[in-house]
């Protein structure tokens, strides 16, 4: 079950441990994902060369995956990297970022899914409701869909593959199909600034490296964004100001008290 206790616990075993955190990201999230991974403590380590993947998630304590901008060599690379974190029982997060939107996208999420499992699958609500046959409503790698829309799929997705998924959205649901934490916090400046998305799923990453259990990291890490984002848009002007004072948030104090949240048996 979800303890909100742990959520601090697990950002300051971040803190003291700075874990590993392989990164195959897009090329608009780099800076902002490695940033983020900083500001919370955790070592990010951006990569896309396929031939050094064994090396980098042996020594690694978690990897992330998103396809945000894939092409034929990060494919690879994505393969060499989810089968080295399958087979040595490292975790893994995907962000299926934009799924959906092209065949070769589509065919470069679903086979790593079906492939290597990721320990987490961390999307919005069009990539959620694709990847569980339902229809492409993706602009780009934004979600034309509420998150609610999309529970179900999510539920039903995550019984197929065996993944927690991490649903984000105005309320962010995560859930193994069985148990459901719905996650409250956050604010609408958070999807005008690039890469956020991004960013929480990297600090999946970082919260699996220090939690092995999958719902009480994915929650976690959409909680400290959510309350990261909360007590950064008070003093910012706008999405600019809002995306300094969102790494500084995130490298301050983690509040446990401020986490509005529901948890559910399905």
């Amino acid at each position: 079950m979800f303890n909100t206790g742990n959520v601090r616990r697990d950002c300051e075993k971040i803190r003291m441990q700075s874990p590993l955190v392989i990164n195959l990201t897009n090329i608009v999230a780099a800076n902002f994902t490695a940033n983020a991974l900083l500001s919370s403590g955790a070592s990010p380590l951006m990569a896309c060369e396929p031939q050094e993947m064994e090396e980098l998630v042996a020594a690694a304590e978690a990897v992330v995956i998103n396809c945000g901008s894939v092409d034929a060599l990060q494919a690879r690379a994505m393969d060499c990297a989810a089968s080295a974190a399958a087979r040595l029982g490292k975790p893994w997060v995907l962000d299926p970022a934009g799924v959906g939107a092209s065949r070769f996208r589509s065919d470069t999420v679903r086979g790593l899914i079906k492939d290597y499992h990721p320990t987490v699958i961390s999307a919005n609500a069009s990539e959620i409701s694709f990847l569980a046959g339902g229809k492409c409503r993706c602009h780009g790698v934004d979600s034309q869909s509420d998150s609610a829309s999309a529970l179900d799929a999510a539920v039903s997705l995550s019984l197929e593959t065996g993944s927690v998924i991490s649903l984000s959205g105005s309320i962010d649901f995560i859930t193994d199909g069985r148990e459901l934490v719905l996650i409250e916090n956050g604010t609408p400046l958070m999807s005008r600034i690039t890469a956020m998305g991004c960013a929480a799923a990297a600090l999946t990453g970082a919260f699996l490296a220090v939690d092995r259990d999958r719902i009480q990291a994915a929650a976690g890490a959409m909680a400290v964004m959510g309350v990261s984002g909360e007590k950064a848009a008070s003093p910012s002007k706008g999405p600019g100001s809002m995306a300094a004072a969102f790494l500084d948030a995130l490298a301050g104090t983690f509040d446990s008290e401020s986490i509005r949240y529901e948890q559910r048996t399905i």
